[in-house]
């Protein structure tokens, strides 16, 4: 079983930046990929970005492309999401994700979210 902890969300105004971590826990045998998705209100929970074990391999939304970086520690289990230039339309809840394997599939483990809120 593996456990996924968010943190580092907050309250920002528009074109501010904030870092959202993740810590992994549990039976994390390598490789396992992680990735991030959001949900903003009154909408579907949408793909954000996602990295490789490695690290060499990165996937991103085209609503957050050029503005956001992921990466991760693997020493650490964790993963972190750079966010920056950040609009109010970037609100949201945001989970972090676990899933088995460098390979595109659904999704083993969630996190519970950390609220993200741009003020305009």
């Amino acid at each position: 079983q593996v456990q996924l902890v968010e943190s580092g969300g907050g309250l920002v105004q528009a074109g501010g930046s904030l870092r959202l971590s993740c810590a992994a826990s549990g039976r994390t045998f390598s490789p396992y990929t992680m990735g991030w998705f959001r949900q903003a209100p009154g909408k579907e929970r949408e793909f954000a970005a996602a990295i490789s074990w490695s690290g060499g391999t990165t996937y991103y939304a085209d609503s957050v492309k050029d503005r956001f970086t992921i990466s991760r520690d693997n020493a650490k289990n964790t993963v972190y999401l750079q966010m920056n230039s950040l609009k109010p339309e970037d609100t949201a809840l945001y989970y972090c994700a676990f899933r088995w394997g460098n390979h595109a599939r659904a999704y083993d483990y969630w996190g519970q979210g950390t609220q993200v809120t741009v003020s305009s």
